[in-house]
């Protein structure tokens, strides 16, 4: 703990420092809170967007083996737009998927097997539930860092600024009130020892 001055304006300095510390403190607490509570919503939209890539493999899992034939569909599927905006959530930059287009190839009818409809149609949605999953953890990711970085101060204006700042009030206050009792004693003792002026006839 850094040495304070028993002063008045030491007193005046801490007393500014603990106004400033209890005024930001509750917006701290209140932007962990709201960050907190964003985190939870996201890990309930991460699930989810965990559960339907998972029911969408398992609806396919009967023709998956397919796909082996054909190792690479970019020809035939690629991304044709994918743009983002900048979000805020209580102070945070986030990425928001603004818009995602597939492209598709016309088909070959009679060149690939009937099976690529559905092929095409289930890795679009596969690749589009990927990208909403990989932003939204992007997102939680960000969110998580920015909570943590605001615990940090919650903590040390709880726990050291505050009660370090009362602790030297505290101790600034007795060292005044004792020195002000001490220059009061002197002044009594001063006194007393003064002469006493006779009184003139």
């Amino acid at each position: 703990m850094a040495t304070i001055k028993h002063t008045k304006n030491e007193l005046k300095v801490q007393r500014d420092a603990l106004r400033r510390y209890e005024r930001f403190l509750p917006m701290l607490q209140l932007k962990k809170q709201q960050l907190l509570a964003e985190i939870q919503s996201l890990d309930v939209q991460i699930a989810e967007c965990a559960r339907r890539q998972e029911q969408l493999r398992s609806g396919a899992s009967a023709w998956l083996p397919l796909l082996n034939e054909e190792p690479d569909f970019s020809r035939y599927l690629h991304i044709a737009e994918l743009q983002f905006r900048d979000g805020n959530i209580a102070g945070v930059t986030i990425p928001v998927l603004e818009n995602l287009r597939l492209a598709t190839a016309e088909l070959d009818l009679f060149l690939t097997p009937p099976w690529y409809d559905d092929a095409l149609q289930f890795l679009g949605a596969l690749l589009r539930l990927g990208i909403e999953r990989r932003t939204l953890e992007e997102q939680r990711r960000r969110i998580a860092e920015e909570l943590r970085t605001t615990s940090q101060r919650v903590n040390l204006f709880e726990k050291v600024k505050v009660p370090e700042c009362r602790d030297n009030i505290r101790v600034i206050r007795i060292f005044l009130g004792d020195q002000q009792t001490a220059a009061v004693a002197c002044g009594k003792i001063a006194k007393s020892r003064l002469p006493v002026e006779l009184e003139s006839p």
